[in-house]
């Protein structure tokens, strides 16, 4: 029997509805949205996954591990299980709501955290914004002069190598000379200063390698249009880099954290996540489990860091590399 026009009309109104750009599955399944918001969950919950493996590999060594570490020749590459090298997990926990000392006016010991790793974030906050500057800088200048680049580029992975703890307290003592007219350099100045350093070298890196990413074939079009270096810049290079310049800004905010962490402990700047750090380990003898908790917010704080600066991927996320489709 012949198909009826009503009902081809009903079928193809119905494959129109399955495979429409709205729908939520088109003829080949999940649509990207369906399938990006998979990932970021499978992400989080292998993260998840990764930090109760750590845990347990923790306590199973603790648990299995000679008390005295494994020793090869005269070096320890294991650690010793005793409960002042290695508090159990669930110590370390607990310990954090418990005072930062024996005084009953005392505040909790997350609290003390907090507090010193907001002051660590502003100040490797001011590092990355100056290692900001700074490296996109560095980028422009190299990509616009070949011979610049020549130049500059072995000198900024060379300064890489120099040793930070050495090198903070000459900051320091820099620092502490600088006057112009009313203004004094303070010491956390310098905290943010030698954040900015190690900042400075992923963003540098990203965005030089995200501005000379476009096809010779765009730039050609971009002449045929007569347009000048500015407009390139702004209209082709810019657009191109994000993809690169993304992933070095997470780096670098977790390198200025690391800076600026490493630069309180050299320069004993008071009120930072590096001071307590240094203050709690010396506490250890009778308080391991007070020790680690400036480690947890340390990590904590590194994560804070990134992730912040990830959301300007939500913001760029029209520049973002279009993943292929599955």
């Amino acid at each position: 029997m012949r198909e009826t026009e009503s009902a081809r009309a009903g079928r193809g109104a119905s494959a129109a509805s399955v495979s429409r750009p709205g729908s939520r599955y088109g003829p080949g399944g999940p649509t990207r949205p369906a399938r990006r918001g998979g990932r970021r969950l499978a992400t989080w919950l292998w993260g998840l996954a990764g930090i109760v493996a750590i845990a347990l590999i923790w306590e199973v060594y603790k648990l299995l591990g000679p008390a005295d570490g494994v020793v090869i020749g005269d070096a320890r590459v294991l650690p010793r299980t005793t409960d002042l090298a290695m508090p159990h997990v669930w110590d370390m926990i607990a310990r954090l709501g418990e005072p930062v000392t024996r005084s009953a006016s005392a505040q909790p010991l997350w609290l003390v955290i907090v507090l010193a790793a907001l002051s660590t974030l502003g100040i490797a906050a001011v590092g990355w914004l100056v290692g900001l500057v700074v490296g996109v800088g560095l980028a422009l200048v190299m990509q616009r002069w070949r011979i610049a680049e020549w130049g500059l580029l072995p000198w900024i992975v060379l300064s890489q190598t120099v040793p930070l703890i050495a090198f903070a307290p000459v900051v320091k003592s820099w620092g502490s000379r600088v006057e112009i007219g009313a203004f004094e350099w303070q010491d956390w100045m310098s905290v943010a200063l030698i954040a900015s350093y190690l900042a400075f070298f992923p963003i540098a890196i990203g965005a030089l390698k995200g501005l000379q990413s476009p096809d010779v074939i765009h730039e050609e079009l971009m002449r045929s249009y007569a347009a000048g270096y500015w407009q390139t810049l702004v209209k082709l290079r810019f657009p191109a880099a994000v993809p690169y310049l993304l992933p070095a800004l997470r780096l670098g905010a977790a390198n200025a954290v690391v800076g600026a962490v490493v630069a309180e402990v050299s320069t004993g700047l008071q009120g930072g996540i590096g001071r307590i750090l240094i203050q709690f380990a010396g506490q250890a003898s009778g308080d391991p489990a007070k020790a680690w908790g400036p480690i947890f917010g340390a990590v904590v704080l590194g994560l804070v860091a990134a992730g912040s600066v990830a959301l300007l991927g939500v913001i760029l996320g029209n520049y973002r590399r279009t993943e292929e489709a599955s």
